[in-house]
């Protein structure tokens, strides 16, 4: 008796690619997530400084070399001439535009507590595919300005 014969064996296959959609949609989710963390690290008193890899080429030796540099997160919320958070999510370099009908392209926040639970919940509700559509409106448009 051997230890696979204890296991489910099925065939399967890994898909190579993922549907743009999905993509997009982790895309958003990703950055939501650092503006949580931005948000929650500012709560706490703290900077947000995430890390990438940036790779270059030397000049006097003409190697490649790789170094760890912060990353840079713009914020998307400030506060407005009334006092209350302004938040607007961003695909990319542009603002989604939240309601068709009145163009809204901002949310209305009191506090920074109420800031975070936003962004929380807005991060499940990219992931059920609400902002699906104005995603994709963003996109579009961002890929007809390479056309001209």
């Amino acid at each position: 008796m051997t230890v696979l014969s204890n296991f489910k064996l099925v065939v399967g296959k890994k898909h190579l690619t993922v549907s743009p959609v999905v993509h997009r949609r982790n895309k958003l989710v990703a950055k939501l997530h650092e503006q949580i963390e931005l948000c929650e690290a500012k709560k706490a008193g703290n900077t947000y400084a995430p890390k990438h890899l940036k790779t270059y080429t030397n000049k006097q030796t003409g190697e490649r070399m790789t170094v760890e540099a912060v990353k840079r997160v713009k914020e998307w919320f400030w506060i407005s001439d009334s006092g209350k958070i302004n938040l607007a999510i961003k695909y990319g370099a542009k603002t989604l535009t939240l309601n068709k009908k009145t163009k809204a392209n901002c949310i209305e926040l009191t506090n920074g507590d109420e800031l975070i639970s936003t962004l929380k919940a807005l991060k499940t509700e990219v992931l059920n595919g609400v902002l699906d559509e104005a995603i994709e409106e963003v996109s579009t448009a961002t890929r007809e300005g390479f056309g001209k």
